[in-house]
């Protein structure tokens, strides 16, 4: 993480977590947010890679408003694939829930399940910039959501991975959703075989540069299914698992509890 560059701009404030990413913004009303606002979250966000937003109280609307300060919007995973909306009239917004309809089918995108470590919407050709979590109601415990520094898992990653890994290509399989159910839309893009080269999906650079940040960061997308392309299934797989054990350390991850 970088020192904090985040200063107080229209009593706007970029509170850092202590721990190896996020700070908490403070000062700001979502309803009454302007171009400065913006320009200030932006900043924040690239120095912090994740932001807390406290107290806010807002609906859909102002959701779909607030994002667009920061670029186009991207259509939901569930809204991309199949056309349907989550929310009516929103197709930008999904739904995370363990909650279950009157017939017992699953509210939200991922059901109840448990989510592993992934990258959001990797799984395209373009992926999205960033993403907005909102919580409407949460449990009365469990259900934190982690975050992991992928700087830093890249800046301290041993000698020998880094040799590895350099210049190579990873697929980001778009078959499953993070819980390892399948992805609604993609049932027929289930491989015969258990060879992780068959799965379907695009193909990214694991080292790759931040536009504005210039700096080099991993990009993993998911554990599941993964392959470095160019290896050995054996050698991927090995790669892949060390890579994983060293980046989800403790001291790479800041967990928000909700």
């Amino acid at each position: 993480m970088t020192p904090s560059t985040a200063k107080a701009k229209n009593q706007i404030t970029a509170n850092p977590t202590g721990a190896a990413l996020g700070a908490d913004i403070a000062g700001f009303s979502i309803n009454a947010m302007t171009t400065s606002d913006a320009d200030f979250i932006r900043t924040a966000w690239l120095d912090h890679l994740v932001l807390r937003f406290r107290g806010q109280v807002f609906g859909n609307e102002e959701q779909v408003k607030f994002t667009r300060y920061f670029g186009e919007l991207e259509f939901s995973p569930r809204a991309l694939l199949t056309g349907k909306e989550m929310v009516p009239g929103y197709p930008e917004v999904g739904v995370i829930t363990n909650l279950k309809d009157e017939n017992g089918k699953p509210l939200g995108t991922l059901g109840s399940g448990k989510c592993v470590w992934h990258t959001d919407m990797s799984y395209i050709e373009k992926p999205p910039t960033a993403s907005i979590l909102h919580a409407l109601e949460i449990p009365p415990h469990g259900g934190m959501t982690e975050f992991l520094n992928m700087y830093m898992a890249l800046e301290t990653l041993p000698s020998h991975l880094l040799r590895r890994i350099e210049g190579r290509m990873l697929k980001h399989e778009n078959v499953t959703l993070s819980d390892g159910s399948r992805r609604v839309g993609m049932e027929d893009q289930i491989p015969d075989s258990d060879d992780v080269r068959d799965w379907n999906g695009p193909l990214h650079p694991i080292i790759r540069i931040h536009l504005e940040t210039k700096r080099k960061c991993l990009f993993l997308g998911r554990r599941v299914h993964a392959y470095i392309d160019g290896m050995s299934v054996e050698e991927s797989e090995e790669t892949l698992d060390e890579i994983w054990q060293h980046t989800t350390q403790p001291e790479l991850v800041w967990t928000q509890v909700w």
